[in-house]
């Protein structure tokens, strides 16, 4: 029997109660149990017999509920413990319900497997393009829907309604009471991407240098948040699409704009540019964390893929302002409970506009280049620290941030434009060692898919190749030496640099030579 068969045949009953409770699925809980577990055999499930992934929420701990802590996408994460596998049944389907994102699910028939799944993956349950399929898979071949099948011939049987109030909880779980804390709260306001600890932003709403143009000055009307095909999201409950725009020939390329309407009248007009892909229309409805399409880089204004987050407040007399969005970010995070930071060059943004709270509020402590370094290469936006079992890889890593710190320490910048350097070259993923070898017009070294190449230009050679493996040894090597001090260590970069210059000039010279003698073969032949 296989670990999928033995799943179904010990946690079976218990998803066939849940779509008695809640008309979900027996044959979705059970494979989304299956995929979110492995099996029964992940260390949350046989520690904290936590079968579906859910995470531990302030509201959670803040009303007593236990937690683990466990390394997922992030360190040291939260995530809810229960006191038995039925409780964790029972919180995924509490938390299905009564999420909004969710209620039009709960208009499918209880055996609908297959528009469950697809309106799982489509209200941005999973990141995973292919978590509606894969849940189908697990279901077919395993032959769940034939519990979707029992459930309904008995509750047709026996006269009965799906529904909590008609069907209570099996008589061994009862001794154990699960409560969603604070979920109507919480789950009515999202960031527009999902992350775990904070969004980076590349460029803050105020006067900037243009971009495309940078000896001029423009106002940004938004914030730029990096991202890399990311789902973008609405960010609060009962929005309206008010606007699209298919064409991506435009300033914005692709985008979408949501409205949300305050008590007093006014509104709100959230929009996101440079799309990839738009998965609305105008006159949707929309709630918090839908799904509304995904980031790119369209548009004749951009510089590389980010989404553009621009927020404009709209007064009863219908006069219209772009405001900063970092204000408006405020305003949602506190009505939802949002904890995640918007941070750029080691600053939260929404700080200055959130209402403080002395109790739970800490002050923003300025973070030094060195800190924010690291919090940028351990983020999900890095796009530099990956992981991987690949020692080589690991190497170049380690030796990209042990640079990065050598680089800070070369000229006397101040400490917000060491912030700035080190933002940059998390984000280009390049750093710039020219003023190790000033005789250089140019010398960096960027990471690409994991690995570290060296550009050259000294005036007579200009090359770009893959750092070798001997290279990449005697350069952490030297970074990594106790014994050297700083001076040393850069001496000791630049004579590798140039050491590989050389190398690259002698290989350019013999290939020179190579070519030159087989030319003149070539023409004493045809001779």
């Amino acid at each position: 029997m296989s670990k999928n068969q033995e799943y179904v045949k010990q946690y079976a009953e218990y998803a066939m109660e849940q779509m008695r409770r809640y008309g979900i699925p027996a044959s979705v809980t059970l494979a989304q149990g299956i995929c979110e577990s492995a099996s029964g055999q992940s260390e949350l499930s046989r520690k904290g017999n936590n079968h579906f992934g859910i995470k531990a929420t302030s509201g959670w701990v803040q009303n007593g509920g236990k937690y683990l802590v466990y390394t997922d996408d992030r360190p040291n994460e939260k995530f809810c413990q229960y006191a038995s596998v039925g409780d964790s049944y029972e919180h995924h389907s509490q938390f299905l319900k009564g999420n909004k994102r969710y209620s039009s699910l709960f208009k499918l028939s209880p055996d609908d497997y297959r528009g469950w799944t697809n309106g799982l993956q489509n209200s941005g349950y999973a990141s995973n393009k292919k978590y509606a399929s894969s849940l189908q898979s697990i279901i077919e071949k395993n032959n769940l829907q034939k519990y979707d099948q029992m459930v309904m011939q008995e509750m047709k049987a026996q006269g009965k309604t799906f529904g909590t109030e008609t069907n209570p909880r099996h008589k061994t779980d009862q001794n154990a009471s699960v409560t969603v804390p604070n979920v109507s709260d919480e789950l009515k306001y999202s960031y527009p991407l999902k992350r775990n600890e904070f969004m980076l932003v590349t460029s803050p709403f105020g006067t900037r240098k243009d971009p495309i143009n940078p000896g001029v000055t423009q106002m940004h009307k938004g914030i730029d948040i990096r991202a890399k095909h990311d789902d973008v999201l609405a960010t609060e409950d009962k929005g309206k699409v008010t606007k699209v725009n298919n064409n991506p020939n435009t300033a914005g390329g692709l985008s979408v704009t949501i409205e949300y309407n305050r008590n007093d009248g006014s509104k709100y007009q959230c929009t996101y540019m440079h799309l990839s892909s738009i998965a609305v229309k105008v006159g949707d409805n929309v709630n918090a964390g839908q799904r509304l399409g995904v980031t790119g880089n369209t548009g004749t204004r951009t510089t590389g893929e980010h989404l553009h987050f621009g927020v404009k407040s709209v007064s009863t007399d219908g006069t219209a302002r772009d405001i900063d969005p970092a204000a408006y970010l405020a305003e949602i995070s506190q009505k939802g409970n949002i904890h995640l930071q918007t941070l750029h060059n080691g600053k939260d943004l929404t700080a200055q506009y959130k209402v403080s709270n002395p109790t739970t509020e800490k002050p923003e402590v300025q973070q030094s280049p060195e800190d924010w370094m690291k919090k940028l290469l351990s983020s999900e936006d890095s796009g530099v620290s990956m992981p991987s079992g690949d020692p080589i890889i690991e190497m170049a890593m380690t030796m990209f941030s042990s640079l990065m710190v050598l680089a800070l320490q070369i000229d006397n910048k101040s400490e917000e434009e060491k912030i700035q350097q080190v933002t940059d070259a998390v984000v280009s993923k390049t750093i710039d060692l020219s003023s190790l070898l000033p005789s250089y017009k140019a010398c960096s070294v960027n990471i690409q898919d994991g690995k570290p190449y060296l550009h050259v230009d000294n005036g007579t050679i200009e090359f770009t190749r893959e750092l070798t493996n001997a290279e990449l040894a005697k350069l952490q090597q030297t970074l990594g030496s106790a014994s050297l001090n700083d001076d040393d260590k850069r001496r000791g970069v630049a004579s590798i640099i140039q050491t590989a210059v050389v190398s690259q000039q002698m290989s350019q010279n013999y290939q020179k030579a190579m070519d030159y003698q087989q030319d003149r073969q070539e023409s004493v032949q045809i001779k």
